[in-house]
């Protein structure tokens, strides 16, 4: 009888524990994972032949620059250009080009390396922005849109130095050292022009489109520093500008602060004094993520729910925060460079350091 009941015990155990297994568990949340892909030092590594050039594709490249090296190289780790600095760089996704301190001629090229416009001027330098080709004048309070023969479509002046710019659907975005934001039409028309008020020092720490162009993002003045989020109401070019958000940052700083449209354009991530700041749009949350050291570089992506962000020490230490929105810190890796690169395409994050290029899958695991 006792090894009856016992048998019985034991049922009801097991019995238990397998309703609690249904009814009481829940599953592992699946947690970002950084697959490691591949390596190249930038000293040793060559780009591809021209015959294996003719194989990639533009839009999957990425530019970066790294201490001396700049170039362009693919999800693969073939590199299209890999080469040293030999003056002033202006560098975008589809072009590039060298320049000296005074230019007389700017050549332009692609990610492939191949010319495409040869500019003689003397205005300024190169600035590429939105697939479109600018130059600023050496003051930096002028600008000039260029064609693609290498004349000028139209110039404007400003009434003191840029501080920042930015372009999005035709769209140029710039502010200015008197506090003053202006938007640009494609034909370099002002149609809309903002001063944030609010601190006893005005200018433009930073500024961001959306890659429509439907709203602004800007960091203000210096004690005390401002976000704003500006939205135009209405679908046409026609219609204004207004704040739909704004929040005091502190004293602030003075020098450009990073800013982004990140996450599909559904939130905004932006440096302030207390550390990293993002803005959740569509809920119209601002949360911030304290950071000791100093941000040198936003993931401007952020797809996938994931956010990185790469911090400095004085000494040199680096940190790679990865970040899952709203606003969690989930990770953290340090390292040691005097110079670092980061770039993101989809899935796929560039992390450089020193005169070494590595690349990474971002998963879930």
């Amino acid at each position: 009888m006792e090894k009856k009941y016992k048998h019985y015990f034991i049922i009801g155990g097991i019995s238990l524990f397998v309703i609690y297994i249904f009814v009481a568990a829940q599953p592992v949340p699946q947690e970002t994972v950084l697959s490691f892909m591949w390596i190249h030092s930038l000293v040793s590594t060559y780009p591809v032949s021209p015959k294996e050039m003719e194989a990639v594709k533009q839009d999957e490249l990425i530019p970066f620059q790294l201490g001396d090296y700049f170039g362009y190289v693919g999800r693969d780790g073939n590199f299209t250009i890999n080469q040293a600095k030999k003056g002033y760089l202006s560098l975008s996704k589809q072009n590039w080009a060298e320049y000296t301190a005074i230019p007389e001629k700017i050549i332009v090229r692609n990610s492939k390396n191949e010319q495409v416009l040869s500019i003689n001027t003397d205005v300024g330098y190169p600035l590429f922005l939105d697939n479109r080709i600018f130059l600023i004048n050496r003051e930096q309070n002028a600008i000039y849109s260029i064609n693609e023969k290498g004349k000028t479509l139209w110039s404007y002046a400003f009434a003191s130095p840029l501080t920042c710019i930015d372009a999005a659907s035709g769209l140029l975005l710039v502010g200015s050292l008197d506090g003053k934001v202006e938007v640009l039409d494609n034909n370099g028309i002002c149609i809309f022009s903002f001063e944030p008020s609010g601190s006893r020092l005005a200018i433009i720490a930073g500024c961001a489109f959306s890659r429509d162009g439907s709203r602004i993002a800007i960091v203000s003045g210096i004690d005390e520093q401002r976000f704003l989020l500006m939205e135009r109401l209405g679908g046409t070019l026609d219609d204004e500008y207004r704040v739909i958000y704004h929040e005091f940052l502190g004293q602030g700083f003075r020098r450009p602060v990073h800013i982004a449209f990140v996450d599909s354009d559904n939130s905004v991530a932006f440096e302030r004094q207390a550390g990293l700041g993002i803005y959740d749009i569509s809920t119209r949350t601002s949360v911030t993520l304290p950071m000791k050291d100093e941000i040198i570089a936003i993931d401007e992506d952020g797809s996938g729910g994931q956010l990185f962000v790469i911090t400095s020490q004085s000494s040199g230490n680096k940190s790679l925060a990865t970040i899952k929105f709203p606003g969690i810190v989930i990770g953290q890796s340090r390292f040691k460079s005097d110079h670092t690169f980061m770039g993101r395409q989809g899935t796929t994050l560039y992390i450089g350091g020193g005169t070494t290029l590595a690349a990474f899958e971002i998963g879930k695991k």
